[in-house]
């Protein structure tokens, strides 16, 4: 922040245009476009195949709050995870309150990573999530067809890389397997006939 630079604050997020998506790390304002359909198509998959088996025990272990997009409030700090994730004993009351914003670090947060936001996500936040006590951290690139899973550690993340197909079983949501393949954006398919 330059000098005689005042402190952002959440009148500059509410003035951002219709689109936009501001964050206040470290007193600073940022600001980010909406996902692209690359960035959309992983986001929408990954939480309609962990929503099923997490959020609502389809075939799965549930025990999860999973949500899109939520706005996270802790000190002067306003962040917005792609995907986030509370394990209910932690927080069975997390929708007690009608809130606009969530001020209970998750258990668990996905960045998708795009070019406009991907310094961000791999720099400052993956160092706030830890800081603030996030159990797990993934970062999703649709374009490289990658996934990162962070676990935290007494001195940093512990960081396992997967990628293309690969069918995986990644924590904290280990105990249904993960299939890569599905969160890539399909390629073009033929229209449907008559």
């Amino acid at each position: 922040m330059g000098r005689g630079k005042c402190p952002a604050t959440y009148e500059d997020i509410e003035a951002l245009p219709p689109g936009w998506v501001g964050e206040i790390i470290d007193d600073e304002l940022w600001v980010s476009p909406r996902p692209a359909k690359w960035s959309l198509w992983a986001m929408s998959a990954l939480l309609t195949r962990l929503g099923s088996l997490f959020n609502f025990g389809q075939g799965g272990p549930g025990g999860w709050w999973l949500v899109r997009e939520p706005e996270w409030h802790f000190d002067r700090q306003v962040l917005v995870p792609d995907l986030a994730g509370w394990r209910y004993e932690r927080a069975p009351g997390l929708f007690e309150r009608n809130d606009a914003f969530f001020d209970l670090a998750p258990d668990w947060v996905c960045e998708v990573l795009s070019p406009s936001t991907a310094a961000l996500d791999r720099g400052r936040k993956l160092a706030l999530y830890h800081r603030e006590g996030v159990s797990h951290a993934w970062l999703l690139d649709p374009q490289s067809h990658t996934l990162e899973v962070y676990c935290r550690g007494t001195r940093g993340w512990r960081l396992a890389r997967y990628g293309g197909e690969e069918v995986v079983r990644a924590e904290p949501f280990d105990a249904e397997p993960l299939d890569l393949g599905r969160l890539w954006a399909p390629r073009s398919t033929p229209a449907p006939g008559p």
